[in-house]
């Protein structure tokens, strides 16, 4: 079968952004009733994903949910390979389109987004007429059915970059503001920088002076127990003192009580010897 080497829609698909997944080989018609398989390649842009898949959609699709039939993509072990990037899809024959309307194979990421679409192709006999390229009514129609859908993807790309240059230049005024918030912020970060180390210069001027102050207690309080020792030892000395002293002032009371008692009898006696004198001159005077 013939291979298509030039074709105007698949440059236009190649040349757009949208197109991150490139259609290889694919064949201006394909034998009904044979399995097709279908290569594509990944381009730098496009990481695939486990739920991604290939359709073939019959040309004039409006939505993803348009496909007649797909398969899942396999997900290449390391796309850094370029013996990974060219990857391939087995669609059976029982599934394939059985008339002879133009078809498309079509990339859809898990997302529903189309990454990628191939030139259209036929499910058809090759004949003769098919030898020489010729642009019939059809093809054309289907030309710029296909470009009048690149134009619009094109409008919605232009609308999607204007989106985001709006998007830019939000976070631009974003960004400024942000920059002056951390502008802002670092300047208290230093006011509070300042204030901390000031305060930690008052917090060890404080310590130094408390741990004077401490020194200063701890060396009265020595000499406070030293003279507290001093008068425990004086008031042990006065106590001891204060003993004897009872000691001594017990003795003189019991002195003079002896000497009390003494004294009173030493009065009896006395009046007694007085009595017994006023006797003896009574006596005497009777005797003269």
């Amino acid at each position: 079968m013939e291979k298509i080497v030039e074709d105007p829609s698949a440059v236009l698909l190649e040349q757009n952004s949208f197109s991150q997944v490139v259609f290889n080989n694919v064949e201006k018609f394909y034998i009904p009733g044979k399995d097709v398989t279908c290569y594509y390649t990944f381009t730098q842009q496009l990481i695939p994903r486990p739920k991604d898949w290939i359709d073939i959609f019959k040309v004039g699709w409006k939505t993803t949910r348009e496909y007649y039939t797909f398969m899942w993509v396999a997900l290449p072990s390391d796309l850094s390979k370029e013996s990974t990037k060219q990857q391939g899809v087995h669609f059976k024959a029982y599934y394939l389109p059985k008339d002879d309307e133009y078809y498309q194979f079509c990339y859809v990421d898990q997302d529903g987004v189309v990454q990628g679409a191939s030139i259209p192709f036929q499910f058809r006999l090759e004949t003769e007429e098919d030898i020489v390229v010729i642009t019939t009514k059809g093809r054309v129609k289907e030309m710029e059915q296909q470009n009048e859908q690149l134009l619009q993807e094109n409008q919605q790309l232009k609308d999607s970059c204007a989106n985001l240059q709006k998007q830019n230049s939000d976070g631009q005024v974003e960004l400024q503001r942000k920059q002056e918030m951390l502008e802002a912020l670092q300047s208290t970060t230093r006011k509070l920088e300042q204030q901390v180390e000031e305060q930690k210069a008052c917090w060890e001027t404080d310590q130094l002076q408390l741990k004077e102050d401490n020194q200063k207690m701890s060396s009265e309080n020595k000499k406070m127990g030293l003279r507290v020792d001093q008068l425990l030892g004086r008031v042990e000395e006065m106590e001891q003192q204060n003993e004897q002293l009872l000691q001594e002032n017990q003795q003189l009371k019991d002195s003079c009580a002896n000497l009390q008692k003494q004294n009173s009898d030493g009065q009896v006696e006395l009046q007694r010897k007085q009595g017994r004198v006023e006797e003896m001159e009574q006596q005497n005077e009777q005797l003269l």
